[in-house]
């Protein structure tokens, strides 16, 4: 049973740094596009309001088909992406080449999320999940990194060539080794789906993942820019600085999948808490090798943890439509990452880039005041 669990989890690899390799790139991107790097970071936005606005609905639909098909078909339309962005002659066509992924990326994380608790049942959610979540954690320690550290050597666009050629490696892989899965006798409606979000209560989980992931992304989306202006490193530094923060991402991804698991409200405002010290320490830190190195290190923790608790929550909210609820957490959270990007975009040409980690911080303060309100609801379930 651990089989289906590892290779998902290496395809989750391929798919999410499909999303966020181009972090690292933004400046690269910016300088070869003839574009500002606030207008390359709505690449950015534009991926994740398509997933926010699509993901929901395409999950509902495709949860009828075969799970192995489906995931070899995202793995291949990735691949296809990748190598149109590794061509991109302007920005246009980068952005076409980042809609596509966008459209499979909610498809597949929902649905193998799903797969993997029902391989080890609900009350090891969260540990099955850090499993599958584990190789998003691996996007950002070697993904992002390595893609920047790419970059920096060959140029971005071998970047999304290599990862291209990953994507269709992992594809023949998952068709290879992943045993079909039996579907459901009885497959819940969509109409049934889409009723849960009738609850307030699924409502203000729905608006928690929004407000975290707006306050991450509104400094993570420029970091790499942050590094290369304000603390004057190269490519090379920040391939390296970026790689660290996603390695610290290892604990946190532990830490988190056992800490939902006895209280998802608890948890997201603990790693709440800790992630505004680290966001708010890291541009007074910047020239201080130990004091960069604690905050990023602080903020890599929580970031990691938040992306499972996050999505671990919501599933735990409705668990008549685990997969469903999974969608929402991440049309939510995708809806964040681009409202984050914009205003991290704003803040960058009207307060500057040392202003980004508080704007930040607001963001993140207001999940927890809202956390702390969902608690005191009457929950749907002792989960809830």
């Amino acid at each position: 049973m651990l089989l289906p669990i590892l290779l998902l989890s290496a395809a989750g690899f391929t798919v999410l740094t499909t999303e966020f390799i181009i972090v690292g790139l933004l400046p690269s991107i910016a300088r070869d596009l003839e574009v500002s790097v606030p207008q390359a970071g709505l690449l950015v936005t534009l991926f994740a309001f398509t997933v926010a606005a699509f993901g929901p609905f395409l999950t509902a639909y495709f949860a009828r088909f075969e799970r192995k098909r489906l995931f070899v078909t995202v793995l291949v339309m990735f691949g296809l992406a990748n190598t149109l962005a590794a061509l991109a002659p302007n920005i246009g066509v980068m952005a076409v080449a980042r809609l596509i992924p966008a459209l499979g990326l909610p498809v597949f994380w929902a649905l193998a999320s799903e797969t993997a608790v029902g391989i080890v049942g609900p009350d090891y959610a969260g540990r099955a999940i850090a499993k599958i979540g584990f190789g998003i954690v691996c996007a950002t320690v070697f993904g992002i990194p390595v893609g920047t550290l790419i970059s920096d050597a060959f140029g971005w666009r071998s970047a999304f060539a290599i990862l291209a050629v990953v994507a269709f490696a992992k594809a023949l892989l998952l068709f290879i080794y992943l045993p079909k899965t039996e579907l459901h006798k009885q497959q819940v409606s969509l109409g049934s789906q889409f009723k849960i979000l009738r609850s307030p209560l699924m409502q203000g989980h729905v608006l928690l993942s929004i407000l975290v992931f707006s306050g991450m992304f509104t400094a993570y989306t420029y970091l790499a820019d942050i590094l290369e202006r304000l603390a004057g490193f190269n490519g090379t530094v920040v391939g390296w600085c970026l790689m660290g923060f996603g390695a610290v991402g290892l604990l946190g991804n532990s830490l988190g999948g056992r800490a939902v698991d006895r209280h998802p409200l608890m948890a997201s405002m603990v790693f709440c808490a800790f992630m505004i010290g680290g966001m708010v320490a890291l541009v007074p830190a910047i020239h201080s090798t130990l004091g960069l190195a604690a905050a990023m290190g602080i903020w890599g923790v929580t970031q990691a943890a938040l992306f499972l608790v996050s999505h671990v929550r919501l599933m735990k909210a409705a668990p008549e439509a685990p997969a469903f609820a999974a969608s929402l957490n991440i049309a939510g959270a995708n809806l964040g990452i681009g409202l984050g990007a914009m205003v991290g975009g704003r803040v960058i040409d009207t307060l500057g880039l040392g202003s980004l980690g508080f704007a930040a911080a607001g963001f993140i303060l207001v999940s927890i005041v809202l956390a702390l309100l969902l608690m005191g609801a009457k929950p749907r379930s002792a989960c809830a």
